[in-house]
């Protein structure tokens, strides 16, 4: 079987394509969702990829789940409601907690239609930009079921409860211009533009020490949920950390010497 995940390195920077065109990139299988899991699960001891950009191969970023295996409850819709439910919870569940506990900014490079769980993973990523012709559509009730990956707690959280629920509830799509207005995503290039937009970004990025990244990373994902007394204390530990780091001690003589940096991992 054909990896489904093409990678690409510059740098610090990992390409990830999610790469069957043919089928829209769609998330249809246990080994799609391990692969997906296991490099994230890998990333995570690799300091030396700082940033990570995420697209889609051919027409579309990620066109959701297979609905003719929907309607045949074949592949992982087979089974009783107990199955299902597992295979949810083993499944494609795995992947918003793998990309939430990824310490490494993820851009996503949206270049072409994020539907149900396409659109979900895009909002498991930090940063968004989509080309002009992508679409978005939180269309799950469109078909009658619910987001099963994470979606009604991860597309409030980037767009808010209001428009959320505007699209959670009539399942409508949006064009990429509504997209950038609702905040969705950051920024609309043409398609041709796309991928050097999103290495530009991601350069801006990885040109920072790398623990200073995945450190505030990780604060941000914990401001989601935690309390500000809570943060605080954890800003503080980390704070701590850093300060200790001989990238911060070269960063700070840069600064002062109107130098760039050389930062070493360290």
């Amino acid at each position: 079987m054909n990896s489904f995940l093409q990678l690409e390195r510059d740098g610090a920077i990992l390409k990830v394509t999610l790469n069957d065109p043919d089928s829209r990139n769609a998330l249809t299988s246990p080994e799609q969702f391990q692969e997906i899991v296991s490099l994230c699960e890998e990333l995570r001891h690799d300091y030396s990829v700082k940033v990570i950009i995420l697209t889609g191969a051919g027409a579309s970023f990620c066109a959701g789940g297979n609905i003719k295996d929907m309607r045949d409850r074949a592949g992982i819709f087979a089974g009783n409601p107990f199955e299902l439910r597992d295979g949810y919870r083993n499944g494609i569940q795995r992947i918003p907690t793998a990309l939430y506990n990824l310490d490494i900014p993820v851009v996503a490079a949206i270049n072409g239609h994020a539907i149900g769980a396409g659109l979900d993973l895009t909002c498991m990523c930090d940063v968004r930009i989509a080309a002009e012709g992508a679409k978005f559509a939180e269309s799950f009730v469109k078909l009658g079921i619910v987001p099963g990956d994470g979606g009604a707690w991860l597309l409030p959280r980037v767009i808010g409860m209001p428009k959320a629920s505007l699209m959670a509830l009539t399942g409508d799509m949006i064009d990429a211009r509504q997209a950038l207005e609702y905040g969705l995503v950051t920024e609309v290039v043409p398609r041709e533009e796309l991928d050097e937009t999103a290495l530009a970004i991601a350069k801006r990025i990885a040109v920072n020490p790398a623990h200073a990244l995945r450190l505030t990373k990780r604060l941000l994902r914990e401001g989601q949920h935690m309390r500000l007394d809570s943060l605080l204390e954890m800003s503080a530990a980390y704070q701590s950390i850093a300060h200790h780091t001989e990238d911060h001690e070269e960063a700070v003589s840069a600064f002062l010497e109107k130098r760039a940096p050389e930062f070493k991992g360290r």
